[in-house]
């Protein structure tokens, strides 16, 4: 009696019931009959079990994908954190919105401590808002002046000394002069140096910039650098 002729997924399927658990005992293929197709049968049985039992999932597709992105962002972000502080003086800000001056070994200006050292009409570098080099100004009471002179010159940057003797300060690179306000008195120089307020922490006495974005005391005239 010639056998049926059945389909691949009829036979991995167990309705035929050769591979069926249940049957085993029942109905055994020949040697001869599965000895030339035993190795195609067993392949196609396995691949149509990979299919029909491990279709992927998506949500756990998703969840594993959210999982990787949490285990790489942690430690980008752990590195990223010490080189932003890096860049970003230690102590710069302060309660009030300001910038903490320090001097030129980058301590913090104590306004206490730099008046035992500098006298009256004494103008010295700090460092100031945005890392400016900025003017302290000691008045002639002995008290520090309520503003800072930025020592950029308006004419191309450079660095603007005080010149005691002259009472000015003057420009090295092509001559500009400022008072000793910090308004422009000789060109090239367009413009006044700028200016920012400068206050005193009570708590700590610090020496604070703060943005000037009034009107300039010196030309009555709205600060060219707010």
């Amino acid at each position: 009696m010639a056998s049926a002729t059945l389909t691949p997924a009829q036979l991995c399927s167990g309705k035929s019931g050769i591979f069926s658990p249940s049957q085993t005992g029942v109905m055994k293929p020949r040697k001869n009959q599965m000895m030339g197709k035993g190795r195609t049968l067993k392949i196609t049985c396995q691949a149509n079990s990979i299919s029909a039992d491990r279709v992927p999932d998506m949500g756990k597709r998703q969840l594993m994908n959210l999982l990787l992105l949490g285990a790489i962002s942690l430690p980008t972000a752990g590195m990223l954190i010490p080189y932003t502080a890096f860049f970003v003086p230690p102590g710069s800000g302060s309660a009030s919105g300001g910038t903490v001056a320090k001097d030129a070994t980058g301590n913090d200006v104590i306004a206490e401590q730099w008046l035992k050292t500098h006298g009256p009409g004494d103008r010295t570098l700090t460092q100031g808002l945005k890392g400016d080099p900025t003017y302290l100004v000691v008045e002639k009471d002995r008290t520090l002046a309520t503003y800072g002179i930025n020592a950029v010159c308006t004419h191309l940057g450079c660095v603007v000394p005080w010149n005691k003797a002259e009472n000015k300060f003057i420009c090295p690179c092509h001559g500009s002069q400022y008072n000793d306000q910090g308004r422009v008195v000789r060109g090239p120089a367009p413009l006044s140096l700028a200016l920012a307020h400068c206050d005193v922490n009570i708590d700590d006495g610090k020496v604070v910039f703060v943005p000037w974005v009034e009107t300039d005391f010196r030309t009555g005239e709205d600060p060219w650098w707010a």
